[in-house]
Formats: C-alpha cells, structure tokens, sequence
C-alpha cells in the first residue's frame, strides 16, 4: 500500500524548485556525510536515533533531546521510511502544491542543498491550496518537514492528473480513512483550543524555535497525537486521541509511546505521564487505566443546535 506524504523542500519552500528541476526530495539537518551505512545497519526508527542523537546533540548542545528527536525523525523517515512508490506532495511556496512519485533509494549529495535525497518523478500537476478541503489545507500546513497524509489519499488522487499516481495507491477502506480524519479533526481542535482544555493551566504544548512541534511527534512504533510539557518543565504529556469508543488497546499504545518518550527523549529527572482521550470507554479501558496511576482517560462531548434567526 502507497503512502501520501508532505514533504517542505527548504526554509519556506525555498529549495521547491530546484528540487522540481533535478527531481528529488530530500533535507538537511547538519549530518554532514553519507548515513547509507547507519540506514543498512538500522532496522528501525529508535537504532538510528540512537546513533544520531547523541551526535546531533554534541553539534548543537544548547538544543533539547526533543528537537534532536524531531530532526533525526525527519531525515529518517525521508531516506529510509518513505518507500519507492509512495507519493510526495510538496508546497511550491506560491500557496501551490506539487504531486511527486519516490523512484528509488536513498542517494547523498555531497555539498548540496538537502544533501540527503530521494529521486522522485515529479508530475506536471499544481494544486491552488484553496482548491482542497479546510481539513487537507490544515493538514498539509502543519508544523514540521514531513508529516504523512494518507488519511487524505482520495481527496489528493482527485488532483494528481497522473496514470502513475493511481494504479497502486490501494488505500484502504473509506471507513478508515473516516476514522483517521476524524482523530485529525479532534488533534486539531484541540491544539487550537488548548488554552481552554483540561490541560491548559499546567501544560504548554511543546514547542521548538518558537513553533509547536508537538504534534504527530515521531517514535519508533509510529507519531504519537500530541506532546506537551508543564509549566515547571518538569513532566512530559502524551496524549492519544480516539475519536469514539476507547478499549484498552488504547492503554498499551499510550505506554508504548511513553516509553520511548522516557528512554529517548526525557531530561534526567523529568517525568512523563500520559492521558488517553475519547468520545466513550468501556470497562476494559476503565480497570486498566484504575491500576497506572500515570495515565488518565478523558471523555470528550460535542453540542449541535440549530437558532432560528
């Protein structure tokens, strides 16, 4: 199955075109050297981390393990993550988006621009960013260099105009392309809204540089929803999203999470804790939750009326 993913070429889409006229993809956090061997010998997102980060770190050392987790994340899932086949979708920085299909494996540019490519085979088509759905535009602008859109695969097969962007996109059923935008609808809802949430008066969404970067942070068993951290910096928030009925597999995807948070990224001496949130539970989910005292599951409500004018 072919993934959707939006790819920012540069600072502001500086680089777009040069990488429309040499066709690639590709990124630069300061890894100044050829990575094919640390990607052969990595069978996942955690070993490469493992290996980068503390490099990443000593480079830039007034920089948080968050941020190294971020950049690292990125140059990983662009050089390794990203298949041949899958589809790029890229800002042009003209408020246009570009449809590309990744032709090969990971290739180094020695002292270039983005130096860490993937060919790709870029089509002709554009996209006006209002031409597509609020909810596409949301998640095509979010904060970060790659974030994946499959949930979005039918609206983007709709502006692709290309034979070779259709034949293998097999993406699923429209059932769960519904589930994953209605938790992308929730995430959303909740960032903009986090002043007035539960969370609000002890937690601050994570942010890097000025910019949130919380948000579908990546970890080595797939991008967590949302990661804050208090006001004191002293606790780290995970936060897992349903959009309906939580069971209490969602507990175990929460741990997961929290663990690499505690083992990658964590300071010495901070905590990390997380909360699950959904529409409805059931019992399962509640004696789960009884028994780990860090971890809380929330329910969330939603109002509709109609006011005669």
């Amino acid at each position: 199955m072919a993934d959707f993913f939006r790819v920012m070429l540069g600072k502001g889409s500086s680089l777009a075109q040069k990488c429309f006229d040499e066709g690639f993809v590709g990124v630069d956090f300061d890894i100044d050297h050829d990575i094919s061997a640390a990607l052969a010998r990595s069978d996942n997102f955690r070993d490469f981390n493992r290996e980068y980060i503390p490099r990443w770190l000593e480079k830039y050392p007034a920089k948080s393990k968050v941020a190294a987790g971020l950049a690292m994340g990125f140059t990983y899932t662009v050089t390794k993550d990203i298949k041949i086949g899958d589809f790029i979708v890229s800002p042009d920085g003209n408020r246009r988006y570009r449809f590309g299909k990744v032709t090969g494996p990971y290739e180094f540019a020695e002292g270039t621009d983005l130096p860490h490519r993937r060919p790709v085979a870029w089509t002709d088509n554009y996209v006006g960013r209002d031409d597509l759905s609020l909810e596409l535009q949301r998640s095509l602008g979010s904060i970060g260099t790659v974030s994946n859109v499959s949930s979005y695969s039918d609206e983007l097969e709709k502006f692709s105009g290309n034979d070779m962007l259709g034949a293998s996109m097999g993406v699923g059923s429209a059932e769960q392309l519904n589930d994953f935008r209605m938790e992308k609808h929730l995430e959303d809802f909740l960032v903009s809204n986090w002043g007035r949430t539960n969370f609000g008066p002890d937690y601050d969404l994570y942010t890097e540089d000025g910019a949130f970067a919380g948000q579908q942070y990546p970890t080595d068993t797939g991008p967590l929803d949302i990661l804050a951290i208090s006001k004191d910096r002293k606790t780290i928030l995970v936060i897992e999203l349903k959009k309906s009925r939580a069971s209490d597999a969602a507990v175990g995807q929460v741990l997961r999470y929290m663990s690499y948070i505690s083992d990658e990224v964590a300071d010495e001496g901070q905590n990390v804790v997380g909360a699950i949130i959904a529409l409805d539970d059931d019992q399962r989910l509640v004696r789960a939750v009884s028994m780990i005292p860090t971890v809380d599951f929330y329910r969330y409500s939603m109002s509709f009326s109609i006011t005669k004018v």
